[in-house]
């Protein structure tokens, strides 16, 4: 399946019928961890992690650990998205 977000010079270009309720997507733009998800009604959300330290663990790290790092930055932060 293709990754329904991308970070292109320009802009993220985000594909939402492509997307799977309630799963989190992210990608990196401008220095900012920019997450997104579909919610059971089908409409987008989207965040923005500015967090330089945050920012650099994402980017460093395999594709498998990184929804933990977010998931621990959202529990952390107290943030509710789901």
């Amino acid at each position: 399946m293709t990754y329904p977000i991308s970070a292109e010079k320009d802009g993220v270009k985000i594909k939402p019928e492509l997307m799977e309720k309630e799963k989190l997507y992210h990608c990196i733009f401008n220095d900012k961890v920019v997450l997104l998800f579909k919610d059971q009604n089908e409409i987008l959300n989207c965040y923005e992690i500015e967090d330089e330290q945050i920012v650099s663990k994402v980017k460093s790290s395999k594709e498998e650990d990184i929804e933990e790092i977010l998931e621990e930055y959202i529990s952390k932060e107290n943030l509710k998205i789901k």
